[in-house]
């Protein structure tokens, strides 16, 4: 049996009959857009990191505190964090205070039936209040502009939070779920390693999405998928995510660059010409709307998220049906990779609470709803078959290479974080192609 339309509104029988995410626009995770806004990125936690620069590992030589501490996490260099004598994890045995439970996190990225059985079961209320970029949560974040309890971070900005000091170790104590419903790999991330103050959320790989019945050749088609970008028959159709790390990123690798976390000004002058020739090229624009902006026929070939293309059958007009769908990821598995977070802040009022919660999120059950019913992206859950995805018809047989497999991190390149020079590079040439898009 295909995946139909009627199977399409039974996989979101539990929402209401206007999804959430057509209120605005679906910002799972947006960088930086303007340069007048890259220095809050750099400073957002304090001095102590503006001041980090391009000594090893990203620290500043001769740098002392929390600044030297800044490292550079990649998957040949894991990094255990420090914990902080004067930010230590809660002790063992704490009963949950009574809330409410403030929650910072994404437009759209949770479920809210999911938060509402969670505030039901501990007799607490639930407060969600949402960003629309990672520069502007971690700016009132640092100056204490806002009171939250959990907050859903990234691995490109991690670092900064924790020696920062704005998130809280974890204590494994009141977190299980962790140990049990979690892919080893990511119980013990190169980012975080032990956890230490992060557990992971949802899973993602970043392709190349499209509409196979707008287009006549589709990347499986072309030797150098990133091609597709050029194809002038697509012109003002063809979109990249409108993200300062991820679109550089597809220019990169379309040119045999595969360190996606480099800071040579001369590879990541090669991306930014890139973007600046499609302009002229094909009249490419820039969204982070790409799980309505294919399926609607706004853009016919798009820079997309995997999540956002298991979602994407929603939002088809009526009558056609998912088969006209396509997402390419390289087949070798060598593309951009990636994993949200979810942590509990330093200055929570509730951390015995939020540490439930994030065991909550982490439940097989709760984790597998969360995806299936609402975000579209996959908890790195053991229970989960990737291959039952499609036969289960959670997943198009078409769309098939947006589900994510515990393997492919071994193969893909994952989005890290940036040292604050390094990031001024990044989001100089972004800029640049951003002023004539």
């Amino acid at each position: 049996m295909s995946w139909t339309t009627a199977r399409r509104s039974d996989l979101f029988s539990g929402l209401s009959a206007r999804h959430p995410r057509e209120a605005g626009s679906f910002s799972r995770r947006v960088f930086l857009e303007r340069s007048a806004t890259a220095a809050l990125g750099l400073s957002a936690v304090g001095p102590l990191l503006a001041a980090c620069g391009s000594g090893e590992n990203g620290a500043t030589p001769g740098a002392t505190g929390a600044a030297a501490d800044l490292q550079l996490a990649r998957q040949d260099n894991p990094v255990k964090w420090p914990i902080y004598e004067d930010n230590p994890p809660i002790a063992s045995g704490l009963e949950p205070e009574g809330g409410p439970l403030k929650i910072y996190n994404w437009n759209g990225y949770v479920w809210p039936r999911i938060l509402k059985q969670f505030g039901k079961e501990y007799g607490v209320d639930v407060q969600l209040t949402t960003f629309s970029t990672s520069d502007e949560a971690i700016q009132k974040l640092a100056t204490g502009a806002v009171d939250f309890d959990v907050f859903f971070p990234f691995p490109d900005r991690f670092g900064r939070l924790v020696v920062g000091k704005i998130l809280q170790p974890l204590n494994h104590d009141y977190i299980p779920n962790l140990a049990t419903s979690v892919w080893p790999s990511l119980q013990d991330p190169f980012y975080d390693q032990g956890s230490q103050y992060t557990v992971p959320y949802t899973i993602y790989t970043t392709g190349i999405g499209y509409r196979a019945d707008k287009i006549s050749t589709t990347p499986y088609d072309l030797s150098n998928p990133y091609e597709i970008y050029w194809d002038e028959r697509n012109k003002g159709k063809t979109y990249l995510l409108d993200d300062s790390r991820e679109a550089p990123i597809h220019m990169l690798l379309k040119n045999g660059i595969t360190d996606i976390n480099t800071e040579k000004p001369e590879e990541i002058d090669v991306a930014k010409s890139d973007l600046i020739a499609l302009t002229d090229a094909v009249n490419v624009k820039v969204s982070t709307d790409d799980y309505t902006n294919i399926p609607e026929g706004k853009a016919w070939v798009h820079e997309a998220w995997s999540g956002s293309m298991i979602s994407a059958p929603y939002y088809l007009p009526k009558g056609v049906g998912p088969e006209v769908l396509g997402y390419w990821f390289p087949e070798d598995g060598k593309g951009t990779i990636g994993n949200d977070m979810i942590a509990v802040l330093r200055s929570a009022k509730n951390p015995v609470l939020a540490h439930h919660f994030l065991n909550y999120l982490l439940d097989e059950k709760h984790g597998y709803d969360n995806f299936v019913n609402y975000v579209g992206y996959q908890p790195p859950f053991v229970s989960i078959d990737p291959d039952k995805l499609v036969t289960d018809e959670i997943v198009p047989e078409n769309l098939k290479s947006a589900v994510v497999r515990e393997s492919d991190f071994d193969t893909a390149y994952f989005l890290a974080e940036l040292s604050p020079a390094g990031q001024t590079i990044w989001q100089n040439a972004w800029a640049e192609f951003k002023a004539g898009v």
